[in-house]
């Protein structure tokens, strides 16, 4: 395994044996600068004891580096795309030489000069990712945290779209603290309008999801209405849920944190996650160019992201299988649905326990209010 501070070139090893989504989609970009999964509700499904070995999916970083806060023995962080690798490398090294304030400022969270703190971070990383980002100076000077396609996506929808249907006023009115029914009555009497429901299909369909936010070949195995979807678990995080205390939905509005943070950016959690920095590997890769490595019973704890979104049925379960000889008698896999319905099958119930009322707890919980369910399963052998 390649230690975080070591070279990057060392991890950029062929893939024999790729996933699907390897052969269809574009990985030439930062596509997500942020991670939109929920980590309060990803940290009590995988309950990370002290010690642990975590594999998780790095994505932008953020949950990877949430994970750290539990103390982990390691955490393997791990993505096909290279650009996420150095996505999360930058993060780790603003968080082992800044202080809280000036992560936020260099993360783009809050206003500030940015290009004092890339001189002072530049050394830190490696030849690969120091390289990637000095070609994308504007980005890392605006804060990486607006770099993703996604993040792109949603400035789209925010600025160009938003302002037909809503006014800043009824914006910002959504996002003050209110009691439940005070909030369904706001939703049902000024927010959710014909116009709304017409914007949100149109923007939020299969076609222009592929075209400006999400790869296309993501949706391969996406049968659903993809917009009536997003728009039922939308409704529920504006009226169930209280959008005062939800940074995606602030971001995805405001495009800032305005009285919420993602957990790896509170206060309360800092110290925890720079402390344990060293003890982050990163790998430019599959999951089972990983699963292939490491030994039998060796991982803990999986954070899966939604991976299994992009694979066949098939693919998905031989992947369980992998997964299950890495993992220990009694560890978890975390993974969430959008669209594409993903659960262990019937015929591994021997080895595979689904925690179903813990999985139903949190989806409800869930502030990342996209997915269609949370899957937490528990390996038996």
């Amino acid at each position: 395994m390649t230690k975080l501070y070591s070279s990057m070139a060392t991890t950029r090893r062929p893939v024999t044996h790729g996933c699907e989504i390897e052969t269809r989609a574009d990985f030439s970009r930062i596509r997500y600068a942020q991670c939109w999964e929920d980590a309060d509700v990803l940290l009590k499904a995988l309950d990370i004891k002290p010690g642990d070995v975590c594999l998780s999916v790095a994505s932008a970083g953020d949950n990877t580096l949430s994970l750290l806060s539990a103390h982990p023995a390691k955490v393997i962080a791990v993505d096909l795309n290279a650009q996420q690798i150095a996505c999360l490398e930058l993060k780790a090294n603003a968080f082992k030489i800044f202080t809280y304030e000036e992560v936020l400022r260099f993360l783009g969270m809050t206003e500030g000069e940015r290009a004092t703190l890339y001189i002072r971070l530049r050394p830190h990383l490696s030849l690969s990712t120091r390289t990637f980002f000095d070609k994308h100076r504007v980005e890392v000077m605006r804060g990486i945290g607006h770099a993703g396609k996604f993040e792109r996506y949603f400035e789209i929808f925010r600025n160009s779209a938003l302002p037909f249907v809503h006014s800043p006023s009824t914006i910002e009115e959504l996002l003050k603290s209110k009691s439940e029914d005070e909030r369904k009555k706001f939703f049902d009497e000024k927010w959710n309008t014909p116009k709304w429901r017409t914007l949100f299909r149109m923007f939020f369909s299969k076609k222009l999801m592929g075209l400006l936010g999400r790869d296309p070949s993501f949706f391969r195995y996406v049968d659903v209405d993809v917009a009536e979807a997003i728009l039922a678990r939308t409704e529920h995080a504006i009226t169930t849920l209280d959008p005062s205390t939800n940074p995606y939905l602030q971001w995805i509005l405001k495009g800032k944190f305005e009285t919420a943070l993602p957990h790896y950016l509170r206060r309360e959690n800092f110290e925890a996650i720079k402390k344990n920095i060293h003890r982050l590997e990163l790998r430019v890769g599959t999951i089972e160019s990983v699963l292939e490595e490491v030994s039998v019973d060796s991982i803990d704890k999986f954070n899966l992201s939604d991976i299994f979104e992009y694979m066949s049925v098939e693919s998905y379960q031989q992947m369980l299988v992998s997964l299950m000889r890495a993992g220990k008698s009694g560890g978890r896999l975390v993974y969430w649905n959008m669209l594409a319905p993903r659960s262990r099958p019937e015929r591994m119930a021997p080895v595979l326990k689904p925690l179903t009322t813990l999985a139903t707890q949190l989806h409800r919980e869930d502030k990342a209010f996209f997915y269609s369910k949370l899957v937490v399963e528990e390996i038996m052998c």
